[in-house]
């Protein structure tokens, strides 16, 4: 096992980042979050961040694909790299998001009310639920490869559950990318 301290707390650190993070994203979307401390950017950086975001998600949704093809061929340290990159693009992402949307609300759906039905509200539901669904599950395998020796990692629950994270994600990034060209290309 590990010397690491946080090695017998993963679960509960887990717990308390996710409830955390989930706090200021609901917080942010519902408008809790006093945007009045936020410094405001110019309004074509705000505009940006939406163009921004969708590459965001594309290139992450790459890194994440290159890591998982990593380890399947047993090269951890590309896997490391990758994933902990594409976790830095996740949190690049919603401070991006986070930011613009305590400033400016979320982005209304301006197509075809048909299309906004059947096309954009599901798309965007299980967008925002794999993104939801996915905190906990990064938190969780991070924390088990930053707090544990890597020969031990295969006797963890890290590739189990490292298998469904990413697979949630890979979706929720792509979904991500869907949503931008439904907002900001398509109308």
């Amino acid at each position: 096992m590990s010397d690491h301290p946080l090695a017998d707390h993963v679960p509960a650190a887990t717990a308390v980042l996710s409830a955390v993070s989930l706090a200021l994203v609901f917080g942010a979307v519902l408008g809790a979050l006093p945007s009045a401390l936020l410094p405001v950017a110019p309004d074509w950086v705000l505009a940006l961040i939406p163009t921004l975001n969708a590459a965001i998600c594309a290139v992450a949704f790459v890194v994440v694909a290159v890591g998982w093809r990593a380890i399947r061929r047993g090269d951890v340290h590309r896997h490391r790299r990758a994933m902990l990159a594409g976790l830095g693009l996740f949190a690049l992402f919603l401070v991006g998001y986070l930011y613009r949307v305590s400033l400016r609300g979320p982005t209304p759906f301006t197509g075809p009310a048909v299309v906004e039905q059947y096309v954009y509200l599901p798309v965007l539901a299980v967008h925002v639920f794999l993104a939801i669904v996915c905190i906990p599950l990064l938190y969780y395998v991070v924390l088990l490869a930053l707090t544990r020796p890597v020969a031990d990692l295969p006797r963890t629950n890290h590739p189990r559950v490292g298998r469904v994270a990413a697979s949630l994600w890979l979706v929720s990034f792509g979904l991500g990318v869907v949503v931008y060209v439904l907002l900001h290309v398509a109308w």
